[in-house]
């Protein structure tokens, strides 16, 4: 019987995702590195669950056959995968969600290209490997997003910064993860509600597709 099983702690759930356009293995593997795990614990969450892509579920087997037991019985972590679901994530981002603020977990997401349809009334945005964005901040759970530095020239870095800077989420390093997860529990607390509802909102005084415009190089 799992850690998660004989307990009786409200399930917390922390959801990360690669998307389904590109391998992510640094992410992948900075989820299931100890010291994430800890960050985790201490921060009262009970279960990892992670959309690794193809070329990730190796790195999960690995990690399981390794140190799966163990980590479960240290950290109390359950830990779980899989490679894609074309239904989309809405119910791993409901998961994240949970049902109050003491299982309300994270997203932590790559950080993919958007497009704006910037001549409808509602701001509609469309996603270009980044639906989980959109999703994660219209379910309103609090959002780590890290750009992959393996991909060139696609403006991930700017992008993160950009919606960190306006208060929507927190900007994730590969390199520290945990420092991600502790921040999280502040964006809790004051994160900007989405969509924005006006530019007064936006420290950047841009407005959103302002924003997009900027960084990504194009409105569609």
């Amino acid at each position: 019987m799992s850690t998660f099983q004989r307990d009786s702690r409200p399930r917390k759930l922390c959801f990360v995702t690669i998307g389904a356009t590109a391998a992510f293995d640094a992410l992948i593997k900075a989820a299931l590195s100890p010291p994430f795990l800890e960050a985790l614990k201490i921060s009262g969450y009970t279960d990892l669950r992670l959309q690794h892509g193809k070329d990730g579920r190796l790195i999960l087997e690995e990690f399981r056959e390794s140190y799966g037991a163990k980590s479960e019985e240290e950290h109390g972590i359950v830990v779980t995968g899989f490679d894609f679901n074309k239904q989309g994530l809405g119910s791993e981002m409901r998961a994240a969600k949970g049902e109050d603020n003491r299982t309300e977990g994270v997203v932590i997401s790559h950080a993919g290209v958007l497009s704006m349809q910037s001549s409808i009334p509602d701001m509609k945005l469309t996603s270009s490997g980044s639906g989980s964005i959109l999703d994660a901040l219209r379910i309103a759970v609090p959002l780590i997003v890290v750009p992959n530095p393996a991909l060139l020239d696609n403006h991930q870095e700017e992008l993160a910064e950009e919606l960190a800077k306006q208060g929507y989420v927190i900007h994730g390093n590969l390199h520290d993860l945990p420092a991600a997860i502790r921040q999280s529990e502040s964006l809790r607390k004051s994160r900007n509600a989405w969509p924005p509802r006006n530019e007064r909102e936006d420290p950047s005084g841009k407005g959103l597709i302002g924003v997009m415009d900027d960084e990504l190089g194009f409105v569609d």
